[in-house]
C-alpha cells in the first residue's frame, strides 16, 4: 500500500514536470512570434530590397527555420504521450540547421570585427566542423556518457538523454571561443577606437551573444544535472534565442551603418556596407586615406 502511494506521488510529481516544460516551450514560441512581429519593420527595411547573397541566405534560415522547429516541438508537447513522435527526426534536422546558420551569423561579425582574418576565418570554419561531427557522433551512439535515467525508447515523453548535455557543452565552448576573439580584439586593437559602426559591433553583439552563451550553459545544467523530466526545459528557448538575437546583430549593423551614412560597399557575409578602413584600428597600416576594398 505504501509503495503504491508512492508510486502515485512519484508518477504525479513527473507529470507536473513534464506540464512544467511544455509551458516552457510553448512560452517560447510565443518569444519568437511576438519578436518577429515587433521587428518585421526592421526586416524588411534591412533585408527585402537587398541583393541575394550568402548572408541573405542565412538570414533566411535562421530567421524562418525556427519556426518550423518549434512548432514541431510545440505539437509534441501538446501530445506527450506513450505514441511514437512523429516529427522528431524532421524537428531535429531544422533545430541544427537553424542553430548553425544563427551561429555562422556570429562566426560572421566575429570575422569581420577581426578585419576578414583568412587565418580565424578557416580556424572557425574547421572549428565548426569538428563541432557537427562531434555533436553527429553523440547523439548516434547508443552508450549513456552521462549517467542518469532515461526516457522510454520508442515513445514520446518529451524527454532528452543525458548526452545531450555533452552537445550543448560543445556549442557553449564555441560561442566562449568566439567571445574570448572579440575581447581581445577590442583590447588590444580597437582600445582607443571610437568609431560608432565599432561600439555597434562590439557592445551590442557582445550582450547579445552573452544572452546566447547563456542560455546553452542553461541547457548543461538541465540537460546534465537536473530530473530527465526537464530536460528539455530550454530546448525551443536556444533556438529562438539564437534565431531572434543573430537577426537583431544583422539589424544593428545595417542601422548603425545607414546613419554614419559611409560609402556603399557589398560586404559579402555580412551584408554590411562600410569602409574597411572604417573598421581598422589606428595602430594598423594605411594604403591610403581614400583607399577601400570590397570585402
Amino acid at each position: 500500500m505504501l509503495a503504491g502511494l508512492l508510486g502515485l506521488r512519484s508518477g504525479l510529481a513527473n507529470l507536473t514536470e513534464l506540464q512544467t516544460v511544455k509551458y516552457a516551450n510553448l512560452g517560447s514560441l510565443a518569444i519568437l512570434v511576438f519578436d518577429y512581429c515587433i521587428t518585421f519593420s526592421e526586416e524588411v527595411q534591412w533585408t527585402w530590397f537587398r541583393p541575394w547573397d550568402v548572408t541573405r541566405v542565412i538570414f533566411i534560415i535562421s530567421r524562418y527555420f525556427p519556426f518550423a522547429g518549434v512548432g514541431m516541438t510545440a505539437y509534441d508537447a501538446l501530445r506527450v504521450s506513450d505514441q511514437e513522435c512523429t516529427s522528431i527526426v524532421e524537428g531535429y534536422i531544422i533545430r541544427v540547421i537553424s542553430i548553425i546558420a544563427a551561429e555562422v551569423l556570429l562566426v560572421i561579425r566575429t570575422w569581420a570585427f577581426w578585419q576578414r582574418s583568412k587565418k580565424l576565418l578557416i580556424g572557425l570554419v574547421v572549428c565548426i566542423v569538428l563541432s557537427i561531427i562531434a555533436v553527429i557522433a553523440i547523439d548516434l551512439t547508443p552508450t549513456m556518457l552521462i549517467p542518469g535515467e532515461e526516457p522510454p525508447l520508442g515513445t514520446c515523453y518529451f524527454e532528452s538523454t543525458r548526452n545531450a548535455a555533452i552537445v550543448y557543452l560543445i556549442l557553449a565552448i564555441f560561442e566562449s571561443v568566439m567571445l574570448i576573439l572579440n575581447v581581445y580584439k577590442r583590447v588590444y586593437d580597437y582600445k582607443d577606437f571610437q568609431s560608432g559602426i565599432v561600439v555597434t559591433l562590439y557592445h551590442g553583439g557582445m550582450f547579445y551573444m552573452l544572452c546566447i552563451l547563456a542560455v546553452t550553459l542553461a541547457n548543461v545544467i538541465f540537460e546534465g544535472a537536473l530530473p530527465s523530466a526537464y530536460s528539455n526545459m530550454f530546448d525551443s528557448l536556444q533556438l529562438v534565442v539564437h534565431s531572434v538575437l543573430a537577426s537583431r546583430i544583422l539589424f544593428r549593423l545595417r542601422d548603425s551603418n545607414e546613419r554614419v551614412r559611409v560609402p556603399s560597399i557589398s560586404m559579402l557575409v555580412m551584408a554590411l556596407d562600410t569602409q574597411v578602413n572604417y573598421l581598422r584600428p589606428s595602430s594598423m597600416p594605411m594604403s591610403g586615406m581614400g583607399t577601400t576594398r570590397e570585402v
